[in-house]
């Protein structure tokens, strides 16, 4: 098939599709009509012979042979992107829209209250959060960056380590005045523990304790289980049962009596916080903002 410019630009109009969700938002993100994108996709769906999408009155999404057509494409279009940026001296600016992945402890525990003055530092910027049970393609999902904890497991994206926190065990002083307060952590294997659901293997996180070279794993079990860290807290101040958290997202707590840090001497153990992009020669300037930006936030703990 020899090249043809209209393929490119029938390509353009269906990422906008994708990112928008629909043809009237594609239609602003691309500066023409709702029914010049329906006759775009529709010469495009011709030139290639494949449907692309599937279009319901509620709802427009790719079909399979659209998606693997798409996340073949997405790269090259960015690519595109990132040359034009390069060439334009826009690379080293911080504008446009940032989709941003983000950990579902990080943005609401320690983000959040946080972010007005970022954007007052970058006004020309709109920043987009998803927060997925696990990272996925990144590209094929139009997300500029993840920032998550846990360590990489996506050879196919650049990583950056930004920091470790800390993993403290927790009680509220109601729970300890019912259930008593354990003296070791291997006491905790006859406490209500919250669970935590791995993402990655779908099953609670095994529980451990570090002090020095002294690593101590213990079998815990509650009748909770959460995915959401949020809801997690929230029942742990109210008296559920024992939590490990990140102490990030504690302190204030700790400091005002709602929790008691359990084993002060065992808090070795650490969680990196990773950000994670498509892997790229040139990183974006609103990704290394963001990035820095978080860097900056943890830093000040």
């Amino acid at each position: 098939m020899s090249f043809d410019g209209r393929i490119l630009s029938g390509v353009s109009v269906l990422a906008a599709v994708v990112e928008g969700g629909s043809f009237v938002k594609a239609a602003g993100l691309v500066g023409i009509t709702d029914s010049g994108v329906s006759r775009a996709i529709g010469r495009l769906e011709t030139r290639l012979g494949v449907r692309l999408l599937d279009r319901t009155t509620r709802s427009i999404m790719l079909t399979d042979e659209g998606r693997r057509f798409f996340e073949e494409v997405k790269p090259h279009l960015s690519a595109i992107e990132e040359a034009a940026a390069v060439a334009s001296g826009a690379a080293s600016a911080v504008r446009g829209r940032l989709k941003v992945d983000i950990d579902p402890f990080f943005l609401p525990l320690v983000l959040a209250g946080r972010l007005g003055a970022f954007c007052e530092r970058y006004p020309e910027l709109s920043i987009e959060f998803v927060t997925g049970e696990q990272v996925g393609d990144l590209v094929s999902e139009g997300i500029d960056l993840a920032i998550r904890f846990g360590q990489p497991r996506f050879a196919t994206l650049v990583s950056r380590k930004l920091i470790e926190a800390p993993i403290l065990t927790v009680a509220s002083p109601t729970y300890l005045e019912r259930h008593g307060r354990p003296t070791l952590p291997s006491d905790l294997a006859r406490h209500r523990c919250l669970q935590f659901i791995d993402p990655h293997t779908g099953r609670p996180f095994d529980w451990e304790f570090v002090r020095g070279d002294e690593v101590l794993g213990v079998a815990t079990n509650g009748p909770l289980t959460f995915s959401d860290p949020k809801t997690m807290l929230d029942e742990c101040i109210a008296g559920s049962g024992v939590a490990q958290v990140i102490g990030w997202g504690v302190r204030d707590l700790l400091a005002a009596g709602r929790l008691v840090d359990l084993f002060p001497d065992w808090h070795g153990e650490r969680f990196p916080l990773f950000a994670f992009h498509p892997s790229r020669r040139h990183t974006p300037a609103k990704v290394q903002a963001f990035t820095d930006f978080c860097v900056d936030i943890v830093g000040q703990l």
